[in-house]
């Protein structure tokens, strides 16, 4: 009886054990041990791969400038990658691995609204933090009146970049009258062509057509036509740079003269390679300047480190994503006697501030997004993409 009683009692000790490590766990997230944990999630394959591999190559050239410098607080960093083959459904599959089996600290990207908005329940599940990188839809961050709290980024949003491109166009540019042409299946397409129009008629001018197409289309010639009989001085492409360079290609085929102009989706080597002769004078609402004196540095060390590689917009990007991680995991780890935990590096990134690449990163704990990023035009010249000016929009 009494090696039954003190069997019962061991267990039940086991048991509360179990139980207070659990709930620990639980309330804390992932606890880093000998390693401090970072994942990425991003297109690796797909159409979306090229601004994926770049942001990848960047994180991972970052992390290892960190650990040969020392670490964080003693503690190695692991960089920890998945592909998203540019879907919902492998983004929301990539993040429960590195919730519930690689244990990371933190996540950065993906470089995708699409991507990620769906992966919020899992960040909330897991608490932890995941920082988008060119992902502009509102919604990643914030929706229904509530900030999601797991969600981070350091990219404007599309209702200020919808508005900066309406802006622009109707104050900078003269352009009067405007038309659509955008990608009905995408949100972040959507996103822009609603502000882009919310803002132009507020300024006075008149958009004068509206057509859109599905994600795989590759005919634009009836939405193109509709729109050339309305004659606007601007056409808005809100969407990627493999379809704005057909939809260029195929307006110039049926002699349409107008403008076009875009958003942060278009700025890759391949628009040039695809597009470029048809999209001369256009312009494109960018987060960076590409010939800001202050990027150099970084651009020639991408350089070094990937010889021949193309640098997207997303090394930007992702630099700033990691810097804005890294500040918050110091922090973590100098106000808690080197413990890092996901939860308090969630807590920790409400508020951070930092100096990035494309701005100062100051991400707002009423909204996680960065506060009063203005926004870079960019015009294409030949095969360059040209600096116009610096440009802030008022979203009031």
């Amino acid at each position: 009886m009494k090696k039954v009683l003190l069997l019962l009692l061991a267990t039940i000790l086991c048991l509360s054990l179990v139980a207070a490590c659990a709930k620990d766990g639980g309330e804390e997230g992932n606890v880093a041990g000998s390693k401090i944990k970072i994942g990425w999630i991003g297109s690796l394959t797909g159409d979306q791969s090229v601004f994926g591999i770049c942001e990848s190559d960047t994180i991972k050239m970052l992390v290892d400038e960190v650990n040969a410098a020392g670490g964080i607080a003693g503690k190695q960093l692991e960089f920890i990658p998945y592909d998203t083959k540019g879907t919902p459904e492998e983004a929301v599959n990539a993040v429960n691995r590195l919730v519930t089996s690689d244990k990371v600290q933190v996540i950065l990207g993906p470089n995708s609204s699409g991507l990620a908005i769906p992966i919020a329940s899992v960040l909330e599940k897991g608490k932890v933090a995941d920082i988008a990188t060119v992902a502009t839809n509102e919604k990643v961050t914030f929706d229904a009146g509530k900030v999601k709290p797991y969600n981070f980024r350091v990219c404007f949003i599309d209702p200020y970049q919808g508005a900066v491109a309406a802006s622009f166009a109707y104050q900078e540019a003269g352009f009067k009258t405007a038309a659509i042409l955008s990608d009905i299946s995408d949100e972040y397409s959507q996103g822009l062509a609603e502000y882009f129009k919310k803002t132009f008629e507020s300024l006075g001018g008149q958009v004068v057509a509206e057509e859109a197409f599905k994600t795989g289309d590759v005919d634009f010639r009836a939405q193109l036509t509709k729109i050339k009989e309305k004659a606007p001085d601007v056409i808005f492409l809100p969407y990627f740079y493999k379809e704005v360079s057909l939809t260029a290609k195929q307006a110039d085929e049926i002699g349409i003269k107008a403008i076009f102009m875009g958003g942060d989706g278009w700025t890759s080597d391949q628009l040039m390679e695809m597009g470029g002769p048809y999209l001369q004078g256009s312009f494109i609402v960018n987060h960076v300047d590409f010939d800001d004196p202050d990027v150099q540095g970084f651009k020639a060390q991408f350089a070094a480190a990937y010889p021949g590689k193309p640098m997207q917009l997303n090394a930007y990007m992702g630099h700033d994503a990691f810097v804005t991680a890294k500040a918050a995991i110091e922090k973590v780890a100098e106000e808690n006697k080197g413990k890092i935990s996901s939860e308090a590096i969630a807590k920790a990134l409400e508020g951070i501030k930092v100096e990035g690449i494309t701005g100062t990163i100051h991400i707002s704990p009423d909204d996680h997004n960065p506060i009063g990023k203005e926004a870079a035009i960019i015009t294409i010249e030949g095969d360059q993409y040209k600096f116009v000016k610096k440009f802030a929009a008022d979203l009031g």
